[in-house]
């Protein structure tokens, strides 16, 4: 019984640090409740965002799909926190980056804040693909300058965001003029 309230303690904290480093919401859910598919493979290859093959963070050379999926399964818990941008209108465009670049600084925050003093083993997955670099060295076929601090998206490893949103509480979409993201820090408790 120590164990589980020990346990709870160190989950709430990395909530409250979630918070306090600027996310609009966050909570813990078992990883057992999130939903992974792996179609989500097949929108990644529709190349919208212009990263398919040309960041390592992101299809397909992330990894396997499967055996992504197969990786999140070997955590216990998930703490995923939430930011949301508001914007002008529907084509607000730099409102939009202004809020990417907003999460991207939190994911990048949490990355930093969250070690694994308290965990067996984290993994930190944010929204879209890796931002430290503003040009991904895999456009000209060199390594990873930063493959420590690179963060895989939850949609390269198959998670169906919209029912993780539902999972923690939290909406997917809030609201007209809004634009919403998520990340998340993965984790297995000693």
């Amino acid at each position: 019984m120590a164990k589980k309230i020990a346990d709870a303690e160190i989950l709430e904290d990395l909530v409250k640090k979630a918070l306090e480093q600027g996310a609009d919401n966050a909570a813990v859910v078992p990883v057992s409740a999130i939903e992974t598919d792996a179609g989500f493979r097949s929108l990644c290859q529709q190349n919208t965002c212009g990263k398919y093959g040309r960041c390592w963070t992101c299809p397909p050379d992330v990894g396997d799909i499967e055996t992504l999926m197969k990786t999140l399964r070997t955590f216990d818990y998930a703490v995923v926190y939430q930011t949301i941008g508001m914007l002008e209108d529907s084509y607000d465009i730099e409102g939009m980056e202004e809020a990417a670049r907003k999460h991207s600084l939190l994911t990048r925050r949490m990355a930093e804040e969250v070690g694994e003093d308290s965990f067996v083993r984290i993994l930190h997955l944010g929204a879209g693909g890796c931002h430290i670099c503003p040009v991904c060295a895999r456009v000209e076929n060199h390594p990873c300058r930063f493959p420590d601090m690179a963060i895989s998206s939850l949609e390269a490893y198959g998670i169906n965001v919209s029912r993780l949103a539902a999972a923690c509480g939290m909406k997917y979409i809030n609201g007209q003029n809004t634009v919403t993201y998520f990340g998340a820090v993965f984790c297995s408790l000693m």
